[in-house]
């Protein structure tokens, strides 16, 4: 299982949260070969906000299944706290999966469902106390700016409040980092920035490492590093001020 450092003498050790060596993923298309990932390698220190920049189709959702366990490399490792995911069985994944939280592009709330339930659903999977679920959420609701809004189900919704509710979904099992996948490409830039601006202030406050994939350069100015990224190749780093 994922171990975490218990000591400060860990944390010197294994001061990066992620470790990415050498990942490679082929793709099989009928008789054609498609190298999604061609060797990448990066470190993700603690606390560390990074965004991986690059075109629709150069291998940047790939990078990030893989690293949430969501997909398996075809070479190469992901070490999370030192320890290699492909070393782990199917429930040791699904434990490390629950410590991740997860922002795509498409929402992906049940509709069916209030704000605060969506919010309150990780937190039911895992059998945390009602009173402490729903204490929970209302907090992280009203973090997101949606305090007044807790009652209202994704159709009632606007598509920057539907983000901001998926958001504080993923924020509800205290997770080691977040992992979003073009969070902002559903939403106006407006709403786009005030979204950002409440991700930046998570991740500076409350130390969430945060990795985000974007392929617009306004977005990815927010994040503390930029990866560049193109035909599942990092070609360089660029540290904002």
């Amino acid at each position: 299982m994922i171990k975490k450092p218990k000591n400060s003498l860990e944390v010197r050790i294994i001061s990066n949260v992620i470790e990415v060596q050498d990942l490679k993923k082929v793709y099989s298309l009928g008789q054609v070969k498609v190298n999604a990932l061609s060797g990448i390698n990066m470190k993700v220190p603690s606390g560390d906000f990074v965004a991986i920049l690059g075109p629709s189709g150069s291998g940047k959702t790939t990078l990030l299944h893989s690293l949430g366990a969501l997909d398996k490399p075809t070479s190469g490792s992901v070490l999370i706290f030192g320890s290699d995911l492909a070393l782990l069985n199917d429930s040791q994944l699904t434990e490390f999966r629950r410590k991740i939280g997860f922002v795509f592009q498409f929402f992906n709330l049940i509709p069916r469902l209030t704000a605060l339930e969506n919010v309150e659903l990780p937190l039911s999977i895992v059998r945390v106390p009602k009173k402490v679920r729903r204490k929970r959420a209302i907090k992280l609701l009203e973090t997101v700016g949606l305090g007044d809004r807790i009652h209202h189900n994704p159709l009632e919704l606007s598509g920057g409040e539907r983000q901001r509710v998926a958001l504080a979904r993923a924020l509800a099992n205290k997770p080691d980092f977040l992992l979003m996948d073009e969070p902002t490409g559903n939403i106006d830039s407006k709403t786009a920035s005030e979204l950002l601006e409440i991700i930046t202030t998570l991740n500076r406050e409350n130390l969430v490492t945060t990795i985000m994939v974007t392929h617009d350069h306004e977005i990815a100015k927010y994040a503390k590093r930029i990866l560049h990224f193109k035909d599942g190749l990092i070609l360089k780093e660029e540290v904002n001020s």
